[in-house]
């Protein structure tokens, strides 16, 4: 009678203690958005230009949203991995430190249980990063934080070392000579080629990159590539898109925080021109 009494105390405690970590979770994450948004408030210049923040242009989700210390991620539970990540990228993000790979390890922010990187081992496929490394090398703190497995999608090989990695060094080409981009990164799952592991982690049957920047006018402009998942060796203008495309394959809104005429346009654009 004891011992059962003692293992609903038990199970009492490590509920209550689950939904205390996840509320302290939800509230350190938020609080991470809210005060860069402020940083970004109080950099008006006096032109009145306002560098970028995450808050501005967060899609739309279903799922859990979490905001780490440069990037933010919405979590896809059916498929363990995320259904897009968002960060700012800017020049002063990109430098030629060379820091040591860190193992990956489970985003313990993720409510339901990020998948565990074992999922990937011997599967065939490489633990493809949804924000780059490449873009976080600024400190080593914020490269590391790249190294969660809320962050990485199942990539064969050939296509994460061939075309998505130009694409990559492509978008910091952008960010040096632009100063500041908005970047939403993510998989689609619509037919998808696989799963892996004992957690069934989905294999993506393509992948798609928006790329926002401000304009000097004050207006916006955005070029979106999408991806299938093979390897290619045509030239990565090959595979620009409209956002209003990525949209209809993920069901996601990207620009909704903009008046609806502003958003029709930018959505609609299908060309590389201004880039």
């Amino acid at each position: 009678m004891k011992k059962s009494i003692y293992a609903i105390i038990l199970i009492v405690i490590a509920v209550c203690f689950y939904f205390y970590e996840t509320q302290r979770n939800e509230k350190a994450s938020q609080h991470i958005l809210e005060q860069e948004n402020q940083q970004t408030v109080d950099d008006i210049d006096a032109d009145g230009f306002k560098p970028l923040s995450r808050k501005d242009f967060l899609p739309t989700s279903n799922n859990q949203v979490i905001h780490h210390k440069t990037y933010s991620l919405s979590y896809n539970e059916k498929h363990e991995q995320a259904e897009w990540t968002a960060h700012i990228l800017r020049e002063s993000d990109i430098t030629n430190n060379n820091f040591k790979r860190p193992y990956f390890e489970v985003d313990n922010m993720v409510k339901t249980g990020a998948a565990h990187w074992r999922n990937y081992k011997k599967s065939g496929y490489d633990r493809g990063h949804l924000v780059p490394a490449g873009d976080r090398t600024g400190s080593k703190k914020v490269y590391e934080e790249t190294f969660l497995t809320s962050n990485i999608s199942p990539q064969e090989h050939e296509f994460n070392a061939g075309i998505w990695n130009r694409l990559e060094q492509k978008t910091r080409y952008y960010a040096k000579r632009y100063n500041e981009l908005y970047v939403v990164t993510g998989p689609i799952f619509k037919d998808y080629k696989d799963e892996i592991g004992s957690e069934n982690v989905t294999v993506p049957s393509a992948f798609y990159k928006i790329i926002y920047r401000q304009k000097e006018s004050g207006n916006g402009i955005a070029i979106a590539f999408l991806m299938p998942h093979r390897a290619s060796n045509k030239p990565i203008y090959d595979y620009v898109t409209s956002v209003d495309e990525i949209e209809k394959q993920t069901g996601i809104d990207f620009f909704s925080q903009l008046p609806d005429a502003v958003e029709d346009e930018l959505e609609a654009n299908n060309s590389s021109k201004g880039w």
